[in-house]
C-alpha cells in the first residue's frame, strides 16, 4: 500500500512540511517519487516514522535519531524494548514528582505537613531530571538505558547524608581542580586526591564503578562544551582539560 505525503501527515500528525524536512536531512525518505514528483510512502516508512516520533518524545534530537536508525545492526524489536524501559521509567519518575506535588500543595493549604524525607526526595527527583534534560541523550548512546536506570534508581535511594556528602565532595573536587591549575603536575599527590575525589563523586550515582567508564566520562568532558564550560566556569579555564588528564592518567 502506498500513501501520499497528505495521507501520512494525516495518519501520524506531522505536517508535510515536517515530512519534506526529513525527506531532504535523509532521515524518511520516502519509498519513490512519481513521474510527477509526488511523494509516495509504504508501510516501512510509516513504521519508521513511528519509530522517529518515539526517539523524538525521548528527548533525541534528529541527527542522534538518524545515527541510530542508519546503524547497519539496528533492530526494531530491541529498540521498542529500550524504549519501553525508557518509557516505564519516565512514567515512574512523573508519579513519583506527582506525589511530591500534591504532598506539598496539601502542606501548603496547612492539612498536611511534609516530613524532611519527602522534601529531600523532591530535590533528588529534580536533580535527576535535569541532568535528564541536559545530558540524558548523550549518556543513553554511550552506555544504554540498563546503565541509566541503575543509577537512577540508586540516586533515589541516596539518603540525605550521602546527597550531602556527594555535594561537598563536588565542592572540594572543583576546589582542588582550580589549585591543580597552579601546579599543572599529573604525578603529584594533588592530582591523586582530584582523580579520588571523582571516583568518589560518580560512585554516589553509578551502581558498578568501571575505570574504562571512568576515562569515557572524563573525555566527554573536553568533547561536550556543555561540560567543558561548566568545570571552566566553576574552577578556571582549562580545568575541563586538566581534570581529563588526570582521569585519563590515574584510572
Amino acid at each position: 500500500m502506498r500513501y501520499s505525503i497528505q495521507k501520512m501527515s494525516q495518519i501520524s500528525g506531522v505536517s508535510g512540511r515536517t515530512l519534506r524536512y526529513y525527506d531532504q536531512i535523509g532521515l524518511l525518505k520516502p519509498k519513490e517519487i512519481t513521474d510527477s514528483g509526488y511523494r509516495q510512502y509504504s508501510e516501512v516508512e510509516v513504521d519508521k516514522l513511528q519509530q522517529i516520533l518515539l526517539y523524538k518524545k525521548m528527548g533525541l534530537k534528529l541527527q542522534a535519531i538518524k545515527l541510530i536508525l542508519d546503524n547497519p545492526n539496528y533492530n526494531i524489536l530491541e529498540a521498542l524494548e529500550e524504549q519501553k524501559k525508557h518509557l516505564l521509567l519516565e512514567k515512574d519518575r512523573l508519579e513519583e514528582v506527582i506525589k511530591t506535588v500534591d504532598k506539598t500543595l496539601v502542606s501548603m493549604k496547612g492539612s498536611y505537613e511534609m516530613t524532611n524525607e519527602e522534601k529531600f526526595k523532591g530535590l533528588k527527583e529534580e536533580r535527576i531530571r535535569i541532568n535528564e534534560e541536559k545530558y540524558g541523550e548523550e549518556i543513553r548512546q554511550k552506555y544504554g538505558e540498563e546503565v541509566v536506570a541503575a543509577s537512577v534508581k540508586k540516586q533515589l535511594n541516596l539518603t540525605e547524608a550521602d546527597f550531602e556528602d556527594m555535594q561537598a565532595t563536588e565542592k572540594l573536587l572543583l576546589h582542588k581542580l582550580t589549585e591543580y591549575l597552579v601546579v599543572d603536575e599529573i604525578a603529584n599527590p594533588l592530582a591523586q586526591e582530584i582523580f579520588n575525589l571523582h571516583k568518589k563523586w560518580l560512585q554516589f550515582s553509578w551502581a558498578n564503578y568501571q575505570a574504562d567508564a571512568h576515562k569515557g566520562v572524563a573525555m566527554m568532558y573536553i568533547s561536550d562544551e556543555r561540560f567543558t564550560a561548566y568545570y571552566d566556569e566553576k574552577s578556571g579555564v582549562g580545568s575541563a582539560e586538566a581534570l581529563n588528564k588526570i582521569i585519563q592518567y590515574y584510572a
